[in-house]
């Protein structure tokens, strides 16, 4: 793939309300260019979105009723950075997840990768996810994705708008093709279906209560 035709999305892109940016990255484009001098592309098929008045998000109660002011503490402090900033953890001690933070500096919230469907650099991620079976075990789910493409903590807070680890414009789905659902493994926030997903896609994660 020739990265010459690739466009990475701006920031201005991501500094917009947590939901839209959730729904509006799905077709686009996930590229890391792999220091093993591989160029890794999926198109993303699966999102989450996280707001700071989500008590299932990392940044809930960080915000002072009384003033405003975000309290400094941890890393969940990162989810308030520049839109478009990387926010990667990991999770259960064991999987590396990537999320791109959205909303105007100061304002909480990001958007969870949790699957995409390759397009390039195929070979790379099987040999990363030797066991997978089926399309969704090379690349559905957060912590296979971040896996196949050779995610880990060192991108947090990395601007995610140019390389090495980037979002491209690739090709917006259309409201047909569009389904949300409850997020999935959480114990808070579950009345809200702010999970977004491209309806049929064998990358999509199994989700119990839609299979």
């Amino acid at each position: 793939m020739e990265l010459n035709n690739i466009v990475p999305l701006p920031a201005s892109f991501f500094a917009r309300p947590t939901l839209e940016v959730a729904r509006d990255l799905l077709g686009r484009w996930l590229v890391h260019e792999h220091p093993s001098g591989v160029c890794l592309v999926g198109r993303i098929v699966e999102t989450e979105a996280y707001r700071q008045d989500d008590p299932a998000c990392h940044g809930w109660r960080l915000v002072n009723p009384s003033t405003g002011k975000v309290l400094p503490e941890g890393r969940a402090y990162d989810l308030f950075a520049a839109p478009g900033t990387a926010y990667v953890y990991l999770n259960y001690g064991m999987y590396w997840l990537l999320n791109v933070v959205t909303e105007p500096e100061g304002v909480g919230g990001a958007v969870l990768i949790r699957a995409v469907e390759p397009i390039a650099g195929l070979h790379f991620i099987q040999a990363r996810r030797p066991s997978a079976r089926k399309p969704y075990e090379l690349t559905g789910g957060p912590g296979r994705l971040t896996m196949a493409f050779g995610i880990d903590g060192s991108y947090h807070r990395r601007p995610l708008t140019g390389p090495p680890l980037y979002f491209a414009a690739g090709n917006p789905v259309s409201e047909a093709e569009v389904a949300t659902s409850p997020r999935i493994g959480l114990s808070r926030g579950t009345d809200r279906h702010w999970r977004f997903f491209v309806r049929g896609n064998p990358y999509v994660s199994p989700a119990p209560r839609q299979r």
